[in-house]
């Protein structure tokens, strides 16, 4: 049986900037969303969480669901499910990783974002960074109730 890994990500939005963490993989700086994967006897939401507690510092309840994006990630030949949540904050926080993963943090715009991964070792770290954005700004959200959970 297959099981494809379970992630969950925070778009995390303040003042028109988004919140992304500089990781560096295969190479190069990548930006990211604070995300990863799923731990044993957690939830989705407490994950998402966890998360953004561990890369950034910043503790802070999920809004609302974005999307549940399945990938494959063709380098290292992974499947996902990523569950990607909404995070509004009022004022923008200092960015405190507790990870060692996680070089930093940046607030930054759309247009931001794109000069820094065009730049020469330096770029998105998968396709969903920006697909998660895009959906954002689209205003696709559901609510946190869609997700049931029993134990």
């Amino acid at each position: 049986m297959h099981k494809p890994n379970i992630t969950m990500a925070c778009v995390v939005h303040c003042k028109n900037k988004f919140l992304f963490v500089e990781e560096f993989e295969y190479g190069k700086m990548t930006l990211n969303q604070p995300a990863g994967h799923l731990e044993e006897n957690e939830t989705i939401i407490e994950g998402a969480k966890r998360e953004l507690f561990e890369e950034t510092g910043i503790n802070a309840e999920m809004n609302k669901l974005i999307k549940i994006y399945q990938w494959h990630a063709p380098r290292s030949n992974t499947d996902y499910l990523r569950f990607v949540f909404s995070v509004e904050l009022e004022e923008w926080q200092e960015i405190q990783p507790l990870d060692s993963d996680i070089n930093g943090g940046l607030w930054l715009t759309i247009d931001e974002f794109e000069h820094y991964i065009n730049q020469t070792g330096q770029c998105a770290r998968n396709p969903l960074v920006i697909e998660a954005i895009k959906d954002y700004l689209k205003g696709d959200f559901y609510p946190l109730e869609l997700l049931s959970i029993f134990k």
